[in-house]
C-alpha cells in the first residue's frame, strides 16, 4: 500500500466545496431561547450532514431531537486502538447576522485589501489582520459584507467531513474506532447540555474550532456567571424626593464603579482574567446585572465574585432602603486541569500537525469550547485549529489551504493512534 503521506498528497480535498455549501445554511443560535436546540433551523444543517454521512456509507449517522449529529466509523484493524471523537459545532454566533450568507473565494491572495462588495465599507486589511501575511498565494474565503461568514465553526465541520470522506474512499488506510459529533448551540454556551455520552465511543476527543494553523489549544479560561439582583424603592416620580431609590440607577452606578484600567475585556490580554457586565435590565423597583467572569486560574473566580459584591455593597451604602442578592454559577473550567494528566492526546496531536508540514504550537484560548465541558464530562478534548479568523464579525475569513491542513492533521492523528497501539 502507498505511504499515507503519498495518499494525502494525491487526495482531492472536499472541504472547500462543503464549506461553501454549509455557510449558506442559516444556523444562528439564540441565547434567549429556552428550547433545545435554541433554533430549529440548526437542524437544517444537521439533516444535510446526516444525508452526506449516510451517502458515504455510514448508515448509523443520525440527528437526534436536540439537534446533535452522531456517526460511528468502526475500526478496520485487528488490534485494539483507543477510540477518538472529532467534534465541531454547527451554529453561528448571535453577534452578527448569519442570514443569506454569500461566500466569496479570493484566489491567490497577494496581500491586497479585501473589499467586500455588498458593503464596501467592510474592508479586510492586512494591517488589521496580520495572520493574512502567512496566506500569500493561498485562496481566502470571506462573506460579502453584510453577514458573518460562519467559518466559526463550519470550517471545522467541513474539515471533519472531508476526513470522513478520505477514510471512506480509502478503506485500505488503517484506523481505530472514530466517533463524529456535531453540536448545536455552542455559541450560546449550551453545546454539550444534551450530548449523549453513551454514543461517544472514545478515549479522547478533539474539537476543530481554533484559529491559526498549527495551533493546538490545550488551555481555556475557567468561567462563571454572576448575577446581582437589586431591590430598590419605587415611588411616583412626582412625589419621589427623599423616597425613591431607583434600582436601575443603582445598577448603573455599580457598573460605572468597576475597575476601568484592569479586570475588563478591553484592558486585559494573555493570561489576565476579567469581570464583564453583559446585561442590565429591570425597573425602578428591581433591576438585574448579569456578569461573566473569566480567568485561567479557577480559584480567582471566587475573588472576582467577591470584588463585584464589595463594589455593590459600597454603592448600596448610599441607598439605605435598598438591597441586593448575589448568585455565582459555574459555566466551564480550564481544560488544562484535566489534560495535564493525558499527555498522549496532546503529544500525538502535535506530531500529527508536524506530519502535515506545520509548525506545531500549544496555545491558550481566551474563551471556551465544547471541548472545555467535554473534558470535564470524561472526554479529554483539546482544540485543533480550524483556520477561522475574525469570527463573530463581517470581516471573518478562512483559508482553503488551512482547512485542508486541518483535514490532514485529523487523518494523521488517527493513523498515529493506530500505529502506536499496534506496537
Amino acid at each position: 500500500m502507498p505511504q499515507l503521506s503519498e495518499l494525502i498528497t494525491k487526495y482531492d480535498f472536499t472541504s472547500k466545496e462543503r464549506f461553501l455549501n454549509y455557510v449558506q445554511i442559516d444556523t444562528q443560535s439564540d441565547p434567549h431561547s429556552t428550547s433545545s436546540p435554541t433554533t430549529e433551523k440548526q437542524k437544517n444543517l444537521g439533516k444535510v450532514l446526516v444525508s452526506e454521512l449516510q451517502a458515504l456509507g455510514i448508515k448509523n449517522a443520525h440527528l437526534d431531537e436536540h439537534g446533535y449529529v452522531y456517526a460511528q466509523l468502526d475500526s478496520n484493524v485487528s488490534h485494539e486502538v483507543p477510540g477518538l471523537c472529532f467534534c465541531a459545532h454547527m451554529d453561528t454566533s448571535p453577534d452578527c447576522s448569519g442570514t443569506e450568507v454569500k461566500p466569496i473565494v479570493h484566489p491567490f491572495y497577494h496581500g491586497q485589501d479585501l473589499i467586500l462588495p455588498d458593503d464596501p465599507s467592510v474592508i479586510i486589511r492586512l494591517t488589521d489582520h496580520p495572520d493574512l501575511g502567512e496566506q500569500i498565494g493561498n485562496d481566502i474565503i470571506t462573506a460579502s459584507g453584510t453577514t458573518l461568514l460562519g467559518a466559526d465553526n463550519k470550517a471545522g465541520v467541513a474539515e471533519i467531513m472531508d476526513a470522513v470522506h478520505f477514510w471512506m474512499t480509502h478503506p485500505e488506510v488503517p484506523h481505530g474506532p472514530i466517533t463524529i459529533l456535531f453540536t448545536p448551540d455552542e455559541e450560546v454556551g449550551r453545546g454539550t447540555d444534551y450530548v449523549d455520552m453513551q454514543k461517544i465511543k472514545a478515549k479522547y476527543g478533539y474539537t476543530l474550532d481554533g484559529e491559526k494553523r498549527g495551533h493546538l489549544e490545550n488551555e481555556t479560561f475557567s468561567a462563571d456567571g454572576f448575577i446581582v439582583k437589586i431591590q430598590g424603592v419605587s415611588q411616583h416620580p412626582g412625589f419621589a424626593k427623599g423616597r425613591m431609590e431607583s434600582a436601575l440607577k443603582i445598577a448603573a452606578e455599580i457598573v460605572n464603579t468597576l475597575p476601568k484600567d484592569r479586570l475588563s475585556p478591553e484592558t486585559t490580554e494573555g493570561k489576565e482574567g476579567f469581570i464583564h457586565p453583559t446585561d442590565i435590565y429591570g425597573s425602578v423597583e428591581e433591576a438585574t446585572i448579569e456578569f461573566i467572569i473569566r480567568d485561567f486560574e479557577t480559584e480567582k473566580l471566587r475573588e472576582y465574585g467577591f470584588i463585584i459584591q464589595q463594589i455593590s455593597e459600597m454603592v448600596l451604602r448610599k441607598y439605605p432602603n435598598s438591597s441586593a442578592t448575589y448568585t455565582q454559577t459555574e459555566q466551564y473550567r480550564n481544560m488544562n486541569e484535566v489534560l495535564v494528566n493525558h499527555p498522549e492526546c496532546i503529544d500525538l496531536a502535535m506530531e500529527a500537525m508536524r506530519l502535515a508540514g506545520l509548525k506545531a504550537e500549544t496555545t491558550s484560548i481566551r474563551g471556551g469550547t465544547d471541548g472545555s465541558r467535554l473534558t470535564f464530562m470524561g472526554l479529554p478534548c483539546p482544540n485543533i485549529f480550524a483556520g477561522e479568523h475574525a469570527f463573530h464579525s463581517k470581516q471573518e475569513w478562512v483559508s482553503v489551504q488551512d482547512m485542508q491542513k486541518a483535514t490532514e492533521t485529523v487523518i494523521y492523528l488517527a493513523d498515529l493512534f493506530q500505529n502506536r497501539a499496534a506496537v
